[in-house]
Order: structure tokens, then C-alpha cells, then sequence
């Protein structure tokens, strides 16, 4: 008897430049999966409607891209703690023809952290947040579920992290631009969720004489795979995470859902997504 093919895709505006079919693709090629998944250009007014349908267009589920992230929170029936406290789905999976979302994007990012730097939670020191959207509530949530004590974030736009502060509450702190390096002292994790970097474009102003010694630095940026922040933070003698990491593990829980196995993020993976990044 044949499998059923099982379809997922990714949904965006624009989807070109995704690369979670080279993700998915790789593992229902190495598990013997018959499946597809593919890209799916979809405008924002569209999105609704089309999550809604899913099932009806024969999809077990989709992962969910810029700028569509918020408006598939409000689209989907159900949401998991994730996405309730990042305001954002980035994955939606069926069950009994009811739409479920998650935003794996915590687990993705925490997970890659503790398996490239598991020593960065021996010193409880602050995390310093550079940015105050989506991504940053993702990060945030992730370290306050980790049990850090303080989360100080830093963002151009005072309101936005403020807001941000305000949906957590009291172990976030927020600092003002200009007090850049006050935000950043003596902490033991920094982490860019900002797009500053991308294609190497743009420096963030970091004193690297103000983290703790041992500080850890991550940028959620991979393209390119080692940003201006990250060749900064080298320099300086600080343990650095890529961002080429989150991208791959938030893809597991998806998977899983949609096609019944656990993949394993592999370094033949990783190696894939490298040659394709070095060759954009």
C-alpha cells in the first residue's frame, strides 16, 4: 500500500528568499518521508483565508514568515503558550480540521544556545536584549522561562521596549539608546534580535570592555553567517552563537507535527544552508 502524501509549505510576502524548503526537504529525503513542502507566496490580505483552508487544500500545515506572523495569531483557533506570549505564529498544524499555532521561535533560539554555549547559565548575570520586536519577545520569553533574573532590553524606539517590559513585567528593564553601555555591563549574555548586521550592513555601538568576562554573545542575523557584531565580539575574546542555529531547530517541532517524526538538526544540515548562504 502506498503512503498518503502529506503536504506542508511556508507561507510569506515575498517567499523567495526562504529557506525552509532546503530544511524540510532535507529531512523528508533522509527519513523517507512521502511528503512535499514548498513555498507559497501569499499577501496579507490573503493570509486569513488561506489558513483557514489549509485542510480544504490539502495541507497538514504551514510555517509562517514575514509579515504574516501576527496576522496568522488571529487567524488560527488555538494558540499554544509561545505564540500567546510572543503575539506571533510561525507555525500551524491541524488537528480534527481545527488550525493550531505555535511560535517556535523561543524554542529555536534557547535550544541552539544551550547546545553551542551550555556553560552560559553558570553565572546568573543579566541578558541584555538589542531590539524590542517580535524576535525579542521570542528571546524574552525564552530566558525568563530559563529562570534569568533580569532581561534588560535596548531598543532605538523607547515605546517599543517599554511595551515589551510591560508584557513581562518586572524582571525586564529598559534602557534608553544612549545608554547603550550602561545596558550592557557586566552582562553575561547578549543577544542581537535586530535585523543591524544583515548583509553586513550597519554596527551596533558595543564597548566591549563593559560585559562580564565570559559574556556570550549571539546575533539571530545569519546571513551573513558571522555578522560585524559577532567578528566584534571575537575579537574581544567573547564565545559567540550564529544565527544559523535558531533558523534550523525552530524547524523541528513543525516537522513533527506534520509528518510523525522527531528530525534531528544534523551537521550535514547545517553544512547544506551554509553552501546555500555562502552562495547567495
Amino acid at each position: 500500500m502506498s503512503q498518503v502524501m502529506k503536504r506542508a509549505c511556508v507561507i510569506g510576502w515575498p517567499i523567495e528568499h526562504s529557506r525552509s524548503p532546503l530544511i524540510h526537504g532535507y529531512w523528508l529525503e533522509r527519513y523517507g518521508i512521502a511528503g512535499s513542502y514548498e513555498k507559497i507566496a501569499v499577501t496579507p490580505d490573503a493570509a486569513p483565508d488561506f489558513i483557514r483552508r489549509l485542510e480544504a487544500n490539502g495541507l497538514v500545515g504551514c510555517n509562517v514568515t514575514v509579515p504574516l506572523k501576527e496576522i496568522a495569531f488571529a487567524a488560527v483557533v488555538e494558540r499554544d503558550a509561545s505564540a500567546r506570549a510572543v503575539g506571533a505564529v510561525n507555525t500551524i498544524w491541524l488537528e480534527n480540521g481545527r488550525t493550531l499555532g505555535a511560535n517556535t521561535d523561543t524554542y529555536g533560539f534557547m535550544t541552539h544556545l544551550e547546545q553551542s554555549a551550555p556553560k552560559w547559565r553558570d553565572a546568573d548575570r543579566p541578558v541584555v536584549l538589542i531590539g524590542a520586536g517580535g524576535a525579542a519577545r521570542a528571546v524574552a520569553f525564552g530566558f525568563l522561562e530559563a529562570g534569568v533574573g533580569e532581561v534588560r532590553v535596548v531598543n532605538r524606539t523607547r515605546a517599543r521596549a517599554d511595551e515589551l517590559a510591560r508584557q513581562f513585567g518586572p524582571r525586564v528593564k529598559v534602557f534608553d539608546w544612549s545608554r547603550f553601555d550602561a545596558a550592557t555591563r557586566g552582562a553575561g549574555v547578549i543577544v542581537n534580535t535586530t535585523t543591524i548586521g544583515m548583509k553586513g550592513e550597519g554596527v551596533l555601538p558595543v564597548d566591549w570592555c563593559t560585559p562580564a568576562a565570559g559574556c556570550i554573545v549571539a546575533d539571530i542575523v545569519y546571513v551573513p553567517l558571522l555578522t560585524p557584531l559577532l567578528v566584534g565580539a571575537r575579537a574581544a575574546g567573547f564565545g559567540t552563537v550564529d544565527g544559523l542555529g535558531m533558523l534550523l531547530h525552530q524547524a523541528v517541532p513543525g516537522f513533527e507535527k506534520w509528518f510523525g517524526i522527531r528530525p534531528e538538526v544534523t551537521g550535514e544540515l547545517r553544512a547544506r544552508l551554509v553552501a546555500d548562504i555562502e552562495g547567495t
